[in-house]
């Protein structure tokens, strides 16, 4: 089962006086909606999950679950460094109605590829609706390798892999095991229109935040054949791309959304505000792109 084929938006959370902020929550899934986005990632990396209670994370999922409505797909975030939390997570998660998990290698223990396979083995196995494992070991530490990949992907609730390690070749390898059952996404939104062309269902997105649109266009071109519009846009927002990676995701996203008035600026230690040079930055590439709300 594939849960979505297109651009799915990593959403940020949005904070008001250091808590959830539900109401700018709504507005963000709104636009997204409106703005062709064809499913929402809740609580992953951009989501600030980590700093999340386990009660927060269940009741922001839980919200977008509600809002969103069966619109669109809406995958929740249930990855941890302790496989008996990320389990208990992805059922309560499923209990709130996601469509799918996305569940991050876990990190700085630093398990072995076996320990990977183990991981998501247990998970999967205990779990009653799809997950995507999410492989960044730039954050993590570990690497999810081609070769785990082949030995997880027939699992019947394994459907896909999100790949954000950057490495073309080790996606090339995953690529091998796409199938009408199994997904590649790219993880890295500057690597999306390369991905789509070695077979990837699209792009778990963090510019998608602030280009909903032209991130979904992207992919709607692509699929529809239209490669080479598809490359056009992949290198027009590769600027914008830059500035939202400027510093640690989600600082540049969060400021970008406050700046278009969507959001406080407001962000959970150890993530704090951006300098004056990334939000000059931010700012340039805004109004360079006449990105407003």
């Amino acid at each position: 089962m594939i849960l979505f084929k297109g651009s799915g938006v990593a959403l940020v959370t949005p904070f008001k006086d250091n808590k959830p902020d539900f109401d700018a929550m709504e507005k963000l899934i709104e636009r997204q909606l409106r703005r062709g986005t064809d499913a929402i990632i809740s609580c992953g990396t951009t989501g600030e999950a980590s700093t999340l209670t386990d009660e927060e994370h269940i009741a922001v999922v839980k919200f977008a679950v509600d809002k969103v409505n069966g619109r669109v797909p809406v995958i929740g975030g249930s990855g941890s460094n302790d496989t008996n939390h990320a389990l208990e997570m992805s059922k309560a998660l499923a209990d709130v109605g996601v469509d799918g998990l996305l569940i991050v290698t876990p990190y700085y223990n630093k398990c072995s590829q076996t320990g990977l396979i183990k991981h998501y083995t247990h998970i999967a196995d205990n779990v009653d609706v799809p997950l995507i494992m999410y492989s960044v070991p730039g954050r993590t530490g570990v690497n999810l390798l081609p070769s785990t990949v082949k030995e997880l992907a027939p699992h019947p609730m394994i459907c896909g892999v999100k790949e954000a390690g950057g490495d073309i070749a080790q996606c090339v390898a995953i690529a091998a095991y796409i199938d009408d059952d199994f997904a590649l996404y790219a993880g890295n939104d500057d690597m999306t229109v390369p991905m789509m062309a070695i077979g990837g269902s699209g792009v778990i997105s963090t510019v998608a935040n602030i280009i909903p649109y032209e991130m979904h266009l992207m992919t709607r071109y692509f699929f529809d054949g239209e490669i080479k519009k598809a490359a056009e846009l992949q290198i027009k927002y590769k600027p914008v791309i830059d500035a939202m990676f400027c510093e640690v995701n989600p600082i540049p996203s969060k400021a970008a959304l406050n700046i278009m008035g969507l959001i406080e600026r407001e962000y959970r230690l150890p993530l704090c505000e951006p300098s004056n040079k990334s939000l000059y930055d931010i700012m340039k590439v805004l109004t360079e792109f006449d990105i407003t709300n």
